[in-house]
């Protein structure tokens, strides 16, 4: 059994082109995962950042895959790349990042934990989110 899994990859730390590209390549590379389609790479304002970094730019983009993974699974291994691409996380949100890959939705999986919230809560807030799965015609 298979679901499609939307994700969203940003970053705003140079080289942020190789950050996305690094982290596509090993969200498709899971286990029981395949590639379907991507949004291509736009660059957008940050969002919710902490005073001094609000000229930090980002590349966006949205992934789509296939997994057989079950959700949990899928994001721990997810937070992993994350890790492994140099992401810190601290007490304050939002800071630069390497890398931030969201799960927005799990072929309609609807859950709250502390570690997954799904569908992602505040994804039809932001537009570098919803102009990319409009322009590849994709709802959840």
């Amino acid at each position: 059994m298979s679901a499609r899994v939307i994700l969203c990859l940003g970053s705003n730390i140079e080289p942020r082109m190789d950050y996305l590209d690094r982290a596509q390549n090993a969200l498709c590379a899971l286990p029981g995962t395949r590639f379907l389609a991507s949004s291509g790479t736009d660059e957008t304002e940050p969002v919710d950042v902490p005073p001094g970094f609000e000229g930090q730019r980002f590349l966006n983009r949205i992934l789509v895959v296939e997994t057989e993974l079950i959700p949990m699974d899928f994001s721990r291994l997810m937070h992993r790349i994350e890790d492994d691409l140099g992401r810190v996380r601290g007490a304050v949100r939002n800071i630069p990042r390497t890398i931030d890959i969201d799960m927005i939705d799990y072929e309609g999986v609807t859950m709250d934990s502390p570690e997954l919230t799904l569908p992602h809560p505040r994804a039809k807030e932001r537009e570098f989110v919803m102009e990319p799965l409009r322009r590849m015609g994709i709802g959840f």
